[in-house]
């Protein structure tokens, strides 16, 4: 691995924008660094487990969420990601079938490692019931695991939707930004000024689709003028800051329990301002964080961590769990949580929680390679079939568009529902419909299956590379950037 982290380092193309792998792989490390620290597992006298959440304990740690609370960062990085991969795509393929192949390349990295996940939890979950059957600890995990793949659900309705919103930014640019922030703060007045209801839900579009288009807007360096990042950074913030302070909204940042008003779900417009003011904070950062990367030992531990990042990002509460499992089988003591003694505890279990989610890395990320080699010695140039422009399928569009719709109500299902009581046929409801896990994987894999087929293309045999040095910024192959799909 040493070898290949090295050698795709060295043949990074002068051009390519090294802070957008740092943004996305720092942004997915803040996430798992936010979920280890806010567990707050106790233990009962008659040795039953529990999990809880830190910031319910101590709400004034919410504040830390302003910063913690980072996903809108990586979902402005899928934005760049897509429009990059999108339009190249375009011009390889002379503009025929683009949107079937677009989702074809982009589903493939990101649901190799998801589906691995989902086969290997599924089977542990029914094994954890079979034989610990009153195990409270083991039903949390298996409900547990699988809550962060609510994330991808909503990547993956970015990526199908990225074409007409790309096409919708070309054409209006930052007005298109506009009118999405725009319908957020709408739908939140018609929500607390008016008491509409379902419309909350419009946000899981609104919010997260502005935050995306911003993306866009930095792929076509419209970013770059001078104060602008400072801007949105002080105007997201003192926006946010205004609504939490005179309005209906919580401190937090993240979801609490039992809260009544939550904004994450469904997204508020506070949040979108927080996204705002943390990509105008990340765009501040450019410069120096530009000329950090261009030192070699940083850059490679940078490429080495995005080849892993979904990995680590899909197994990372299945090794916090595991960490208290052990210790609660080893008769560990656990103080009452933002204790003194809880406090001095968490560095050794941050540490073992890493320890354990590299051993899952080790045996997992083959998963989240791409598909076809990448030769040594090759200056990182990825040999690739080139199309024919004919036709594959006339059903190709609508046939990707059904299959990434089935497998995005897959991921959520599977995420809302998770892989406690299968043998009982545990449901929960998304979008108002009743959802197993067994159902939401099958919705994912005919997904996944349709969206294949609808963007392959006939082989010509002839082969070219796209360039010298690695691919285009987005596209998969070459550099192993983490969960670019």
């Amino acid at each position: 691995m040493e070898l290949n982290t090295r050698a795709l380092a060295a043949a990074t193309p002068a051009g390519r924008d090294r802070y957008i792998d740092l943004l996305r792989v720092a942004s997915l490390g803040t996430v798992v660094l936010g979920h280890w620290l806010m567990a707050a597992v106790t233990v009962d006298p008659d040795g039953r487990a529990g999990v809880g959440n830190l910031l319910a304990v101590e709400p004034s740690l919410q504040l830390l969420t302003w910063l913690l609370q980072i996903m809108p960062v990586f979902f402005f990085v899928g934005g760049f990601s897509h429009a990059l991969s999108y339009r190249s795509l375009h011009r390889r393929l002379d503009g025929r079938d683009v949107y079937a192949a677009f989702l074809r390349v982009r589903l493939r990295r990101l649901l190799r490692p998801v589906m691995l996940f989902t086969v290997v939890w599924g089977a542990t979950a029914l094994a954890l019931q079979l034989a610990l059957p009153e195990s409270q600890l083991a039903e949390i995990a298996a409900r547990l695991v699988a809550q962060p793949l609510w994330f991808i659900g909503i990547y993956l309705a970015m990526v199908a939707l990225t074409p007409p919103l790309l096409k919708l930014h070309e054409r209006y640019g930052w007005a298109a930004f506009a009118a999405l922030t725009l319908a957020a703060a709408t739908v939140d007045l018609l929500r607390f000024a008016f008491g509409v209801p379902h419309v909350p839900f419009l946000n899981f579009a609104f919010v997260w689709l502005a935050v995306h288009q911003l993306g866009f807007l930095r792929a076509d360096g419209r970013l770059r003028t001078p104060r602008l990042p400072a801007a949105l950074a002080v105007s997201g913030l003192v926006a946010a800051s205004a609504l939490v302070a005179l309005g209906p909204y919580p401190l937090s940042m993240v979801g609490m329990p039992g809260e009544k008003i939550s904004n994450m779900a469904p997204p508020t417009f506070a949040l979108l301002c927080h996204g705002i003011w943390l990509v105008g904070a990340v765009e501040l950062l450019r410069a120096p964080a530009t000329r950090l990367l261009a030192r070699p030992h940083v850059w490679r531990g940078v490429v080495a961590a995005n080849g892993v990042a979904m990995t680590a990002f899909l197994w990372h509460l299945t090794a916090m769990l595991g960490v208290y499992g052990l210790a609660l089988a080893l008769g560990a003591p656990f103080p009452a949580p933002g204790t003194g003694a809880w406090w001095a505890q968490t560095p050794v279990r941050l540490a073992a929680a890493a320890v354990l989610t590299a051993l899952l890395v080790a045996v997992f990320r083959a998963a989240e390679r791409p598909p076809g080699p990448v030769a040594a010695g090759t200056a990182g140039t990825a040999a690739r079939t080139t199309a024919e422009p004919a036709r594959t399928v006339r059903w190709g569009g609508p046939g990707a568009a059904l299959g990434v719709t089935l497998t995005l109500f897959g991921v959520l299902g599977l995420s809302v529902v998770g892989f406690a009581g299968l043998l009982e046929g545990h449901s929960a409801v998304l979008v108002a419909v009743p959802v197993t896990a067994p159902v939401a994987v099958a919705m994912t894999a005919v997904g996944w299956l349709l969206v294949e087929a609808a963007g392959r293309r006939p082989s010509s045999g002839r082969t070219s590379t796209h360039g010298a040095g690695t691919p285009v910024q987005g596209e998969r192959g070459g550099l192993p950037v983490g969960p670019r799909p």
